[in-house]
């Protein structure tokens, strides 16, 4: 008997999660894809299996925002484990060397102003980072290194939030493309004790906090309850994650034309940037960007249901 294809729905929005340990970011999309039936998804940058936190998952036409929110600042807090390095610079690793630990809080404290600020960084071979069209992390498995260049990224916030014996808790807020696991083992070198990450949370990702998420856990249950369309509730709209751009609202004859792919003038508009737009009736229509002549320029469109 032929298996009955699988009708997706057609819903739009991002849901936050708090990833829960041990789930790759693709795994965890998947399980809420399912939970909502949805026809189209997408995250917003991984997160390692050992992380937990804020994941931005994105569904239908808010597919077309994720670049922005991959690009966007992030918060983290952080348990340096002190005394070893790992082949991974997490726990997950296999351990290359242990030292003594003689650092006390003072020594973390002398040490954090040295990464705060613009700061350089060599990604680790166990991660996503391309060579050639393979993943770093291939090569590493198969007992390859090879050279990555440096990269620039900034750390806006690097705090100890507590100290004990040979582990410390940080709290960072960085730039796009930090890597922590690099930032920790960075720090452990220069206490010279060595160092990697034992936990890690994102507490922030672009305008979202842990405060709004929900657990893989509540998902589960309300879909346990209410199917599919119960799981709507979640969905926060499609622009969430742009609030902070410039708003403009077109008049219904301008929306026309703009939906059209045609760009428009509108009153009160910034001099360049980028832009969210809504049409007349206040319906999020898409963004845009102040050409030289003053006009906004279509970049993503929403889709008309």
């Amino acid at each position: 008997m032929a298996q009955v294809k699988r009708i997706r729905r057609n819903v739009s929005g991002i849901i936050l999660l708090d990833k829960p340990l041990g789930f790759t970011s693709n795994a965890a999309l998947q399980k809420v894809r399912w939970l909502l039936n949805a026809e189209k998804a997408g995250h917003t940058g991984s997160l390692d299996p050992l992380a937990t936190g804020v994941l931005p998952l994105c569904f239908g036409e808010a597919t077309k925002f994720s670049q922005y929110l991959l690009d966007s600042d992030k918060g983290y807090e952080t348990v340096m484990q002190m005394g070893q390095t790992t082949t991974t610079a997490d726990a997950e690793g296999e351990v290359l060397r242990t030292r003594d630990v003689t650092v006390g809080r003072d020594d973390i404290e002398a040490v954090l102003p040295r990464f705060r600020g613009q700061i350089s960084q060599i990604p680790p071979m166990y991660s996503a980072l391309k060579r050639d069209g393979q993943p770093l992390y291939k090569l590493a498995r198969a007992g390859e290194v090879v050279e990555r260049e440096a990269r620039s990224v900034t750390i806006d916030r690097l705090e100890l939030l507590a100290f004990d014996d040979t582990r410390a808790r940080l709290s960072v807020a960085c730039s796009k493309g930090t890597y922590i696991r690099t930032l920790v083992e960075d720090i452990g070198e220069q206490l010279g004790c060595g160092a990697y990450v034992a936990e890690l949370r994102r507490t922030q990702a672009g305008p979202f906090t842990l405060a709004q998420t929900v657990t893989l856990e509540e998902l589960e249950r309300v879909h346990a309850e209410g199917g599919n369309e119960a799981v709507d509730q979640f969905l926060m709209p499609s622009d969430s994650g742009l609030l902070d751009w410039p708003l403009l609202q077109f008049s219904e004859h301008s929306a026309f034309y703009w939906l059209h792919g045609q760009p428009v003038r509108a009153p009160d508009a910034p001099k360049f940037g980028m832009v969210r737009v809504q049409d007349h009736n206040g319906r999020f229509i898409g963004i845009g960007e102040v050409s030289e002549d003053g006009r906004i320029a279509p970049r993503r469109l929403i889709r008309s249901e």
